[in-house]
């Protein structure tokens, strides 16, 4: 770990800079949680002092509340972060996302809404991936927003949980309220040529004829300026095997009226910016290219930032020749109009699975004296990608460099790629022999047996099919994951300092013929066309007698100031797993600490940084300056996805999502002890 005086010289950079205020936080008061990223610019910030480095280690169990009583089975997975306004949490649970409100001191349900079943939403590919809702105040009104699984937008009010009057359209499906509710298949739908020339008739209970695709929402949509931007999520890429499906186009609505206001194609047509990195015509028949990860916004500059994914199948996009934008881009689009202000496409034609999995993060930054606005993006392929958030401009040059093409029959991937200059990598982007694991020279040796049978190469490093005439079992690609979903990139924008919790993981994938992974009777099999390549038998990548086949450390914590793109320090994510402690070929060996496998969770306060590990059900305090673990507290199980924290009459909370067997999507608030 390193060091405090690099901590020093950022605070000195910031000491004449104006602090952190209500308008930098989006709007969201000090001691309220407003987005699910504490504010628009999604920071998971939390500007409050009660709990500190002294006292941490009095923090006890406030409350349980659990997710797995909204079923329909108990699901230890939990990714919704809550809401705390004006003194209510809201979050959603379970995979028919039902909506709560819940007392922020007791842990209370106050009230609940689910929707009524669907035929469309037994096809939601993600329906227990809800990451929560959102908030916005509208005539007046406190207003919970809430997208489903089955892709329609509801309006409810704060207090009560009932839908709005006169708001939207109405679903003419039983169990509907009269209004209240938006369904969003038709707006997505209407100008879609593959849907205007099919000859079906909207059918709101079926929704999307699965020969012409299929998506569904995952994170929450946000509200900036009064309109209502909404987000979706496709199948994963890795179990398509059909070329065709619907592009996942940015929908925006009027917050006090539900009336659609414009929609972004993210899969450029005729006439539009970007149309011609679609060769082949493949923009008619390809789609994903969704915005699964989380939203940010900059209200006073009226800009919200997208994350997107890659098109359609991942490992092979034959069918798809060009760039492919906006797959795996960042977009910043006007909130009023949809315009595209500026994009960045961090890799083009994109086959690796490198969807950005974060939201945006902004701060705003002194470099050379100068107050800055930056966003930065970081990425499963180890990169922060850092700009001008309001010019699009890198902070620190980004270069076009060359990489490998593929020998896949059929495949043209881009002779180039873009790669940051600053910050470093965050993660290892290649398997080497010097980054093999040499605990012992015994194990070392199996190591090196076994790459023997892969494709080497580094980042970008492409596909091969199996049977493939080198005799190689399969490609690895190296990060597979860096910076995910799993541990959501946070900041403190008082000091301009992010912090990023990462994996080390590679990944192999081999290559087969479509039609042999193809399941016509699958449901969640959509398009028509099978695709000449598709994966099977993914993650076959195994190392010596169990253990990871790569040098520690398996997770870390990095702190970067992002004054100048360098890192602060860098920790491991908690203590060595027992299974590698333990492990009997690893016996009497002094381990260096490996941190967990999985990514960390992180919640950045006034005076600390709050982690939970992942793997084990602990919380740890770390000092912000030094990375140096300054407290422990026990949790009844392991932490996940998120945190939170908010000021409930006078006393601060920290709620942690939670999931095991025995307390499957949970969520757990801890208080300083006599504290109520």
């Amino acid at each position: 770990m390193r060091r405090e005086g690099a901590w020093l010289a950022v605070i000195l950079a910031l000491v004449l800079a104006p602090p952190a205020t209500d308008a930098q936080r989006g709007g969201t008061p000090p001691g309220e949680w407003h987005y699910i990223g504490g504010d628009t610019a999604h920071t998971r910030y939390s500007p409050l002092d009660q709990i500190d480095a002294a006292n941490f280690e009095r923090l006890e169990v406030a409350w349980t509340w659990r997710g797995d009583n909204f079923g329909p089975a108990p699901d230890v997975l939990f990714r919704s972060t809550p809401l705390y306004v004006d003194g209510r949490l809201y979050t959603v649970a379970g995979q028919r996302r039902t909506v709560a409100a819940i007392d922020p001191a007791t842990g209370e349900t106050l009230w609940t809404y689910r929707e009524p079943h669907t035929t469309r939403y037994d096809r939601g590919m993600r329906n227990n991936y809800g990451k929560g809702v959102a908030y916005a105040e509208v005539g007046g009104r406190k207003v919970i927003f809430y997208t489903s699984p089955a892709f329609f937008l509801h309006a409810l009010d704060a207090t009560s949980g009932e839908h709005l009057a006169d708001w939207g359209t109405p679903v003419p499906l039983p169990g509907f309220p009269r209004s209240g509710v938006v369904d969003m298949l038709p707006d997505l739908v209407k100008d879609w040529e593959p849907w205007l020339t099919s000859g079906y008739t909207y059918d709101p209970d079926h929704g999307i004829p699965r020969d012409l695709g299929n998506l569904s929402t995952s994170s929450p949509p946000i509200v900036v300026n009064g309109v209502i931007v909404v987000g979706n999520v496709h199948e994963q890429g890795y179990y398509q095997t059909r070329q065709e499906n619907i592009p996942g186009d940015i929908l925006a609505y009027d917050a006090r009226t539900g009336k659609p206001m414009w929609k972004f194609h993210v899969i450029p047509r005729p006439g539009e910016f970007g149309h011609d990195t679609w060769k082949n015509d493949a923009w008619k028949r390809t789609g994903d290219v969704s915005s699964w990860a989380p939203m940010s916004a900059d209200p006073e500059r009226g800009l919200v930032y997208i994350p997107t994914n890659p098109p359609t199948i991942d490992f092979f996009g034959g069918f798809r020749p060009g760039d492919n934008l906006f797959g795996t881009s960042l977009l910043a689009l006007d909130v009023k109009t949809g315009t595209r202000v500026w994009h960045f496409q961090m890799v083009h034609h994109d086959i690796w699975n490198f969807d950005n999995p974060q939201a945006p993060v902004l701060m705003d930054v002194t470099i050379d004296g100068r107050r800055t606005p930056i966003v930065v993006e970081t990425t499963k392929q180890g990169f922060a990608y850092v700009f001008n958030r309001e010019t699009g401009v890198p902070l620190w040059p980004i270069e076009e460099r060359p990489v490998a093409a593929s020998d896949l029959p059929g495949e043209v991937l881009s002779p180039t790629q873009p790669f940051p200059t600053r910050p470093r990598p965050l993660e290892i982007q290649e398997l080497t022999e010097d980054t093999l694991i040499d605990f012992t020279p015994e194990l070392r040796k199996q190591a090196l047996e076994i790459v023997k049978h892969y494709e080497l190469g580094p980042l970008f490093n492409p596909p091969i099919q199996v049977g493939h005439p080198s005799g190689k079992r399969s490609f690895v690609s190296c990060p597979a994951g860096a910076s995910n979903i799993n541990g959501p990139t946070v900041a403190d924008p008082e000091h301009g300092v992010l912090f990023v919790a990462t994996q080390r993981l590679c990944r192999s994938e081999n290559m087969v013929p479509g039609e042999k992974m193809d399941e016509p009777d699958d449901p969640k099999t959509t398009g028509r066309t099978v695709a000449r390549w598709v994966v099977a038998n993914r993650g076959d990548l195994r190392g010596p007698e169990g253990l990871p086949i790569w040098k520690p450390p398996y997770s870390r914590i990095i702190a970067i100031d992002m004054t100048t793109g360098e890192f602060l320090w860098e920790t491991p994510n908690g203590e060595t797993p027992e299974h590698i402690r333990n492990h009997p070929a690893l016996r009497g060996l002094p381990l260096p600490p490996t941190g967990q496998m999985g990514h960390a969770v992180m919640l950045p306060t006034k005076t600390l940084l709050v982690t939970a590990p992942g793997g084990d059900p602990v919380l740890y305090a770390l000092d912000k300056k030094t990375g140096r673990r300054v407290g422990t507290v026990k949790l009844p199980a392991p932490g996940q996805y998120g945190m939170m924290g908010y000021l409930h009459r006078g006393t601060q909370y920290i709620v942690v999502q939670v999931g095991s067997p025995t307390h499957p999507g949970s969520l757990v608030a801890l208080r300083l002890k006599g504290r109520s």
